[in-house]
């Protein structure tokens, strides 16, 4: 995957939602509430071979705070929301929502209007979101826990069928 790299934010082409449908995935927002064009959500890009597991980013920090904090507070481990800061604005890393695409379901990269640079997360940010999704994806694989929202075994089993055809 030449043209994807970790630790970028992304937009998902609508193909994905039609070929992959299923209740629990957020789907795109091309359109905001003002009637602008507006690409959403971006996904965070974190590539497994020829898999790219992409984390959904949201702004409803507060919403995500309160479901994080029950989770601490109950004396669990969080390791489905991640905070950071996308151009300066505190958000949340929905690991629990996260979905595996291939390269041709990526419309484009996010990038910045200010800078005309692509989006990219902090060094640490990034180590601490690919740890999570590194672990999240060894419980959901080992049958350990429930965590992840969406069925993301079955999508990425036929992601892999389909790409193992073209080969």
């Amino acid at each position: 995957m030449k043209n994807i790299k970790n630790g970028y934010l992304y937009f998902i082409k609508d193909a994905f939602y039609e070929d992959y449908p299923h209740n629990d995935l957020k789907p795109n927002k091309s359109v905001d509430e003002n009637d602008n064009v507006h690409n959403r959500p971006c996904y965070y890009a974190f590539q497994e071979n020829d898999i790219l597991w992409m984390v959904p980013v949201s702004s409803q920090i507060q919403k995500y705070e309160r479901i994080y904090n029950r989770k601490i507070k109950n004396g669990k481990d969080c390791d489905t929301i991640v905070f950071g800061y996308v151009k300066g604005n505190k958000n949340a890393f929905l690991i629990q929502n996260m979905i595996p695409v291939t390269e041709n379901y990526v419309n484009n990269i996010y990038i910045d209007k200010s800078t005309g640079l692509p989006v990219e997360l902090n060094k640490n940010l990034k180590k601490e979101i690919n740890a999570k999704v590194r672990k999240v994806l060894r419980l959901t694989r080992n049958n350990l826990a429930k965590i992840v929202f969406t069925p993301i075994l079955e999508i990425e089993k036929k992601l892999r069928d389909v790409l193992s055809k073209k080969i």
